[in-house]
């Protein structure tokens, strides 16, 4: 009876692992898609998105003065001797302001259906995860529209500053007139670029959360990755000035630091699997 105890004992933590063994893999069994399931999964979260997409856009549209106003505050008032007779962007052609106008209504557009973009790609992302990991989904979409929203503020609050260095170059040699798509495509990239940097948060916490990276791994490629990200706010930064890609650079290195506290303090014992 002593030795049967003994085995019983010995064997039940085998039986426990095996136990949630089982569990796991039921609960990718019961999420598993075939090929054909997951294209077709794919094309109707993409139309959604397209539907969300357009709809956005349409909203943007109608209030497309308001958001060009809007946009046109990060330009100096001394810019306004670079403007036209009347004080405002200038358009080359008949059709320029048209696409200029479309396009601006489509990158806010973009913006207002970010929430509905976020839960369709977590939605197609979902069936491949446990139970456990699914929970993450609203925190997830709230947190990376907020995360993008905070990156598009606080460029929108130093985009001054780069502006002012560009123009401070024409002094007296030249005379520079400013156009409505010069001016609108430098901005939507900067909004674009920090909304999408500041999301860095929220990507490297989740692939700690589901075990993919480590806070050792982040601290360890610590210096890799930080001259990576300078490099990085080089290429993307538009323009030549000096303040592009140092903004942009010291705020991918805090993101980055913020990002490993995070994961101290939020993710434990986390196995990484890759």
């Amino acid at each position: 009876m002593a030795t049967s105890n003994i085995g019983q004992q010995q064997t039940s933590p085998y039986d426990d692992y095996t136990d949630q063994e089982r569990r796991l893999e039921a609960e990718m069994e019961a999420s598993s898609m075939s090929l054909v399931d997951h294209l077709e999964e794919l094309r109707w979260r993409i139309f959604k998105c397209l539907i969300a997409l357009a709809i956005g856009g349409v909203i943007a549209f109608i209030f497309r003065d308001q958001i060009m106003n809007f946009l046109q505050g990060p330009l100096p008032s001394r810019a306004n001797a670079l403007r036209s007779a009347h004080g405002k962007l200038v358009v080359v052609g008949l059709t320029e302001g048209f696409t200029i106008t479309l396009l601006v209504s489509l990158a806010a557009g973009t913006v207002l259906a970010l929430p509905v973009l976020l839960y369709q790609t977590w939605a197609f992302i979902a069936p491949g995860l446990y139970d456990h990991e699914k929970k993450y989904a609203i925190p997830f979409i709230f947190i990376g529209l907020a995360l993008f929203l905070a990156g598009s503020i606080v460029c929108y609050a130093i985009l001054r500053f780069p502006i002012e260095w560009l123009i401070s170059f024409s002094g007296s040699n030249f005379t520079e007139l400013v156009t409505a798509d010069n001016y609108f495509s430098f901005v939507a990239i900067f909004l674009l670029i920090f909304g999408i940097v500041f999301e860095m948060p929220l990507v490297l916490t989740f692939l700690a959360k589901v075990g993919l990276i480590s806070e050792q791994t982040l601290r360890k490629k610590r210096s890799v990755a930080h001259v990576g990200m300078w490099l990085a706010a080089c290429f993307l930064t538009p323009g030549a000035d000096f303040y592009s890609p140092l903004i942009l650079g010291v705020a991918m290195s805090i993101l980055y630091e913020l990002t490993i506290i995070i994961i101290h303090f939020t993710v434990k014992d986390a196995v990484v699997t890759a």
